[in-house]
């Protein structure tokens, strides 16, 4: 079929018209080989200019249709869709882009004319070129798996079961919570976090159509979007969860009881080899620490052994064997979460020397009624309060010397809640802070720090440079960037306002499931404006702090988003995948495995028997590295054959 191509360049208002000569550069297109219609036009977007397109292909018999106007991300569907509705393979279509990489970076108008000329007719000679394709469908699997039990992987798996869809909750603690069961109160409404972060829990152990997998991990997944195979592995608890009651009396009787330092409370309190994540953990009961229990250790401990003597359910049960079980799903949401940066890489402050530098986090913990102090803020080691207490912000953000360049965006209002929590606290105290700049930007939260600062709080711009022991003092030696001088300010308790890092969970989720990542580490999303839940693998979803530093309501909501693009797969029971793909002719096909090694979304593997390269082409995306790749030329991908680029390269060359 020979080619009856037609040609529309954009103005986009002065965008383009400002610095290329439109009606030119379309007088020049009418005279390009297989051109039967050339057009300019002040929006080819608008309904005025796709019905100008849809007649031309009537008119004219058109079975090409070039664009030249802002870049194809903006608006290749729509064009693609515009020629579909009458008639045309929607891959006929090809678009040139000489806004951004034109008019936008040329002041010239003579120079940016030439150039977009080069564009159109490299584009043209590819269309001439273009071969049909087809848009495939795979039927989805009704349920997904969220990977993740903190406050993002909660909502999410809450919102896909009341939509009536299974959802699958795994937790690679023995309890449900997160960081956000750590928290003492939420800013700016002083609300209590902990039971905010229990209410959802329940919520989720108790809704028919979510499956708590706690103390289990993902360790392989399969598949594509609609059809995933996720394997998870159980870790045994060595307690019976059925039976156990959570009364507590295998941890009293327990030989290490009081020894071990406790996670929950960042190792300010003691617990047992068999505990209780947190006295309100889901779900409720105990678990075996293999890492610290004598009997797993060391094969023997004290006749029984003690705890399963004492429990009276007889719940303890030390023949529990690890499980694992495939889940079959449509889609994924990750929720890994993230970790606080460890202050000990800081050690001009003292963390880990001085028994008064603590964290954030571990503040957090004191000021908590189920913390390692019942709710009392003392001086960690002693039973005294502070009387000056000295917040530090951006420990491990901000900091080029440590590679966190970014801002985690909640140590500011946190740090003012911590202060408004020592003045509800300790009404006597004298509170310090230490800050770069302060960006308040939740809702609320510029009159949240106001109120900080109207009770009391010294805010005080400068950047402590370390923390040292002076008698019975901490010493805080900083630059006051406003008096413009070095001082010393003698404290009793220092918190460090750590930031927020990627969690070492993500990281080998983001291995597993192929995910990118951005420059901090956090994991990337497909785009940052127009798909910020999504990646570029189909089906798979971000959710929360995994994805980079955020407060919980704006987690909260982008755990909402995730699920609500997961569900729409689940809820049309099919799912669309790129008609781009690669293919492989067989003839050329040696098996080397360069592309299989290169290919970053695993859609290559090798043959069983005949000992070529096949293609997945429900999830290969169309990147082209496969080809690139590939020494015999065996594999060429649609839409971008090498015939059609070459043709492009001989169109703007020959100008």
């Amino acid at each position: 079929m020979a080619s009856r191509i037609g040609v529309y360049i954009c103005h986009c208002g002065i965008n383009i018209g400002a610095t290329v000569d439109v009606r030119e550069v379309a007088a020049y297109a009418g005279s390009l080989p297989h051109v039967v219609v050339a057009r300019d036009y002040m929006y080819m977007c608008s309904d005025p200019g796709q019905e100008m397109i849809q007649q031309d292909v009537r008119d004219y018999d058109l079975n090409r249709v070039v664009v030249a106007s802002c870049s194809p991300r903006m608006h290749e569907t729509t064009f693609r869709t515009v020629i579909e509705e009458v008639g045309v393979n929607p891959y006929y279509f090809e678009m040139a882009n000489i806004r951004e990489q034109v008019s936008w970076v040329h002041s010239t108008r003579q120079i940016a004319t030439a150039k977009a000329k080069e564009l159109v007719a490299g584009t043209v000679a590819k269309a001439s070129l273009l071969e049909p394709l087809e848009e495939r469908e795979v039927a989805v699997t009704p349920a997904a798996v969220v990977i993740g039990g903190g406050i993002a992987g909660l909502e999410a798996a809450l919102e896909i079961a009341d939509a009536g869809y299974k959802a699958y909750l795994v937790e690679r603690q023995p309890s449900l919570g997160g960081r956000m069961a750590q928290l003492n109160k939420t800013f700016p409404r002083m609300e209590d976090a902990g039971a905010l972060v229990v209410s959802e829990m329940q919520r989720a152990m108790e809704h028919p159509n979510v499956e708590v997998l706690a103390y289990s991990e993902v360790v392989d997944v399969e598949g594509y979007i609609g059809n995933f195979q996720v394997k998870v592995r159980r870790k045994p608890r060595f307690v019976d969860a059925a039976k156990c009651t959570a009364c507590g009396k295998c941890a009293e009787a327990c030989v290490l009881a009081g020894q071990i330092a406790d996670e929950f409370q960042l190792g300010m309190a003691k617990r047992a080899a068999i505990y209780q994540a947190f006295p309100e953990g889901l779900p409720a009961t105990y678990t075996v620490d293999p890492a610290h229990c004598l009997l797993i250790q060391e094969g023997e401990c004290q006749a029984g052994p003690p705890c399963a003597l004492a429990c009276p359910e007889n719940a303890v049960d030390f023949d529990q064997q690890e499980t694992e079980s495939t889940l079959q799903v449509g889609a994924i949401v990750v929720a890994t979460g993230y970790d606080p940066f460890e202050a000990g890489r800081k050690p001009e402050f003292g963390y880990g020397q001085y028994q008064g530098v603590i964290t954030a986090l571990e503040f957090e913990r004191l000021a908590a009624a189920n913390g390692p102090t019942g709710g009392q803020i003392l001086i960690p080691g002693t039973q005294k309060a502070p009387e000056h207490v000295v917040f530090v912000h951006c420990v491990g953000s901000r900091d080029k010397q440590i590679g966190n360049e970014y801002c985690s965006r909640v140590c500011c209002m946190y740090t003012a809640k911590q202060a408004n929590v020592v003045l509800d606290q300790l009404p006597d105290s004298r509170v310090t802070v230490f800050y770069m700049d302060v960006r308040a930007f939740t809702k609320g939260g510029e009159e949240f720090y106001d109120r900080a600062r109207a009770r009391g709080a010294r805010y005080r711009r400068g950047n402590p440079s370390e923390i040292f022991w002076r008698g019975d003092k901490l010493v805080i030696r900083a630059e006051d960037t406003l008096l413009r001088r070095t001082v010393e300010v003698e404290a009793d308790m220092a918190v460090l306002a750590v930031g927020l890092e990627p969690g070492a969970a993500g990281q080998g989720v983001a291995q597993m499931l192929k995910l990118s990542r951005t420059g901090d580490g956090f994991l990337a999303e497909a785009h940052p404006k127009l798909r910020p839940v999504d990646t570029t693998s189909d089906g798979i979803f971000l959710a929360g702090t995994c994805q980079g530093p955020k407060d919980i309501p704006d987690t909260v909501a982008q755990a909402k988003a995730a699920a609500s693009s997961a569900l729409i797969p689940l809820s049309m029971g099919k799912a669309k995948v790129e008609a781009i793909v690669s293919s492989v002719d067989q003839e050329l096909c040696v098996g080397c495995g360069l592309c299989e090694a290169a290919c970053t979304y695993g859609a290559l593997s090798m043959h069983p028997w005949r000992g070529i390269m096949t293609v997945n082409e429900v999830l290969c995306k169309g990147c082209g590295t496969c080809s690139v790749a590939c020494p015999s030329k065996a594999i060429k991908l649609g839409h971008f054959t090498q015939k059609q680029t070459l043709a492009m390269l001989d169109a703007i060359l020959s100008l």
